[in-house]
């Protein structure tokens, strides 16, 4: 009803102003004045906005790169909000828990060397699980060798370490497993962050989809008058109108 009623001011008008070309447009600009002063009449309806469908793709694209940004494209982030926070979360503990692993293995490293008589800070990963497994370099070749498994022998000066008592030894393999746990529980937050945004892109889709689902059922109206001067000097006035959907 209020769309039709603006068409009826307009046309009034326009067939009023077929004897005056100035009333015309004084009563056009009276009458959109009234008509958007008017409390029982939404201001939307005159606006030329037209609003578009969004794009599922897009909202999977913006949910991969932060979750909630898809919801938020979808003018629902009431929803993405708590994904956007979980996601900060997963964040800190991922950094944390990096900055506690790397710093136990510092705390380690530097044990081995100060009480375990180890040479250097730059072996690999494996043989820093090894020392804390046995008191000194001899017990473990002895046992490899016990073994045939000749390969695995480390060379007794390069690689050379002397636990003075097992309790060194259990305090340096505490600490080597502390950061070990570390690291592998980082591997869990990373598994939460790509979940986290397999999460959001699904609920991002479905949100687009009922947006656009919405959209449908809306009808956009504008109006547009023309004036046209003829030869006869006389004017006519074209009215158009356009739909969207």
């Amino acid at each position: 009803m209020k769309k039709i009623l603006i068409v009826l001011f307009i046309l009034s008008a326009a067939v009023y102003s077929q004897t005056d070309n100035q009333s015309f447009y004084t009563f056009k600009s009276q009458t959109t004045s009234q008509i958007l002063q008017s409390e029982t009449l939404n201001p939307k309806v005159l606006s030329d906005e037209i609003k578009t469908k969004k794009s599922a793709g897009l909202a999977v694209v913006y949910s991969l790169l932060l979750p909630g940004m898809g919801e938020l494209y979808a003018d629902a982030y009431k929803s993405g909000v708590y994904f956007t926070v979980a996601d900060g979360f997963l964040w800190g503990a991922f950094i944390g828990m990096n900055v506690y692993g790397g710093w136990q293995k510092d705390n380690y490293i530097s044990y081995a060397q100060f009480n375990g008589d180890v040479a250097s800070k730059d072996y690999d990963d494996d043989y820093y699980a090894t020392v804390g497994e046995y008191m000194n370099i001899d017990e473990y070749n002895n046992e490899k060798a016990l073994e045939r498994d000749y390969d695995a022998m480390y060379d007794s000066e390069k690689y050379y370490w002397k636990w003075n008592t097992n309790n060194e030894r259990k305090s340096y393999r505490e600490m080597w497993e502390s950061s070990e746990h570390s690291y592998n529980n980082v591997r869990f937050v990373v598994g939460a962050l790509l979940l986290n945004r397999v999460i959001s892109a699904i609920n991002a889709v479905r949100l687009v989809s009922k947006y656009n689902n919405n959209l449908e059922q809306q009808v956009g109206w504008n109006v547009y008058i023309g004036v046209q001067n003829n030869p006869d000097f006389t004017s006519s006035y074209n009215l158009n109108f356009s739909t969207s959907f």
